[in-house]
């Protein structure tokens, strides 16, 4: 169940939130919200003001608080090179100096008031940024129309994106804050990004672009890796910087912290190696509990086959012993049912001998008034006698209707059937028919 104050967090602003907490590595998710939400959920700019408090530097994108922060440096040691316009030498140097002076003060009064009007009409850009990759690639287009493609690599996406790729693929990722109206920003982006030995050196890591408004001291390049599992500036130069000293920097500060990226990718091995053990272990372990959960399966129906086998021979042998019950109960009934035997000294009596399927013999009297319904009754009451059977004549050969039929739906007498006073009639087993 989500905590009572995430309850009201649409699902962008939940996934703002977790991409937040995983840049910076703030732990209490209450100190993520309420950070984005002094930002207006714009992530961006309060990914920007994580790392500027980490480095102890005013806010970009919020007006500076009235007490200094409070930085312990001890956990954060950021490495800083700030190059400061060369002050002039000389008589001559001095002289043009303060001749200048005077219209660089109007000039840079002037333009002051003119920036702090502007912002009047029209605010500053970056808090109220809605398409960061399309800003992204309009500067891209109005660099190569000014300075020409060869140029290094821009990283073309959002700055929270560039965080993300750089702390996925465990590599620096150098910030570079461009203000058009800078005096040293031509400079350096004419002969600092073109110079041939820095390309290489930069394809090593993703370089971000962001455009500041502000004139302090640029051109500004940051230097940002993942340490200590998360996002932090480890390396700051400020102002006009000549290439060589640019690479010897940027060197400098990959070297001082090389170490703790071969650490962090070293660990996520690790990490990895463990996660597909882990997997391997539980694949394998799942592909032996299916193993052992088929047997039981196949145990089971088994003993299922098993179970309805026996019940089914069960249920036969009861069928079965049902039959011969009711077999043996309706030959009784038919027993109790013949009419007495008449004499032998009865003129209309008929003496008949029965050869029954297993050669034995049988003789009974009947009469001839009587239908031949009695002499099948009569045989079927007796044990030795098949359960279906027919009465064949010998002379000559024929069956003998004795069950009704559509032929006989009345079986006839005796006598009608032309028997006379001695018979001989054979009955023929017609149980597996």
């Amino acid at each position: 169940m989500a905590a009572p104050e995430e309850r009201d967090l649409t699902q962008e602003q939940t996934e703002k939130l977790l991409q937040f907490q995983d840049l910076t590595g703030i732990e209490s998710m209450d100190q993520c919200r309420h950070t984005l939400e002094q930002h207006n959920w714009n992530i961006e700019a309060a990914v920007q003001d994580r790392l500027n408090e980490q480095e102890g530097v005013p806010s970009v994108f919020n007006p500076p608080p009235s007490r200094p922060l409070q930085v312990n440096t001890a956990d954060h040691r950021i490495y800083s090179y700030v190059v400061s316009r060369p002050q002039p030498r000389g008589l001559l140097g001095w002289g043009y100096y303060l001749i200048m002076l005077p219209f660089r003060f109007t000039y840079y009064t002037i333009l002051d008031i003119f920036r702090f009007a502007l912002r009047f009409i029209r605010p500053d850009p970056r808090s109220r940024v809605t398409d960061p990759v399309g800003d992204i690639v309009s500067f891209m287009h109005s660099f190569e129309e000014k300075y020409g493609r060869a140029h290094p690599v821009f990283y073309q996406g959002t700055y929270s994106q560039a965080l993300n790729d750089a702390k996925r693929e465990l590599r620096f990722l150098l910030v570079y804050l461009h203000g058009d109206d800078h005096q040293d920003s031509d400079e350096f982006c004419r002969v600092d990004l073109f110079y041939p030995q820095v390309l290489p050196l930069m394809s090593w890591m993703f370089l971000s672009v962001s455009q500041a408004l502000r004139e302090n001291t640029y051109p500004f390049l940051a230097m940002i890796m993942l340490k200590d599992r998360r996002m932090t500036v480890v390396g700051r130069l400020e102002g006009l910087i000549q290439p060589d000293d640019l690479i010897n920097q940027l060197t400098f500060i990959m070297d001082a912290n090389q170490t703790y990226l071969v650490s962090e990718r070293l660990e996520r091995e690790e990490r990895n190696q463990t996660q597909v053990l882990r997997q391997q272990q539980d694949e394998a372990y799942l592909a032996s509990l299916r193993a052992d959960q088929e047997k039981e399966r196949k145990k089971r129906e088994e003993r299922e086959r098993k179970r309805l086998k026996e019940e089914e021979v069960q249920q036969q042998k009861l069928a079965e012993e049902r039959r011969r019950q009711n077999l043996q109960e309706e030959k009784e009934r038919k027993l109790e049912c013949l009419p007495p035997e008449p004499s032998p000294d009865d003129p209309e009596s008929v003496k008949i001998i029965f050869k029954l399927p297993n050669d034995s013999r049988v003789e009974r009297r009947f009469h001839f008034s009587q239908s031949l319904t009695v002499i099948h009754d009569f045989l079927f009451s007796l044990k030795e006698s098949p359960e279906k059977f027919q009465i064949e004549a010998n002379f000559p050969r024929r069956v003998l209707p004795c069950v009704p039929s559509e032929e006989w739906p009345t079986p006839p007498t005796l006598q009608e059937a032309g028997l006379s006073h001695t018979e001989v009639l054979f009955v023929q087993d017609l149980t597996d028919e």
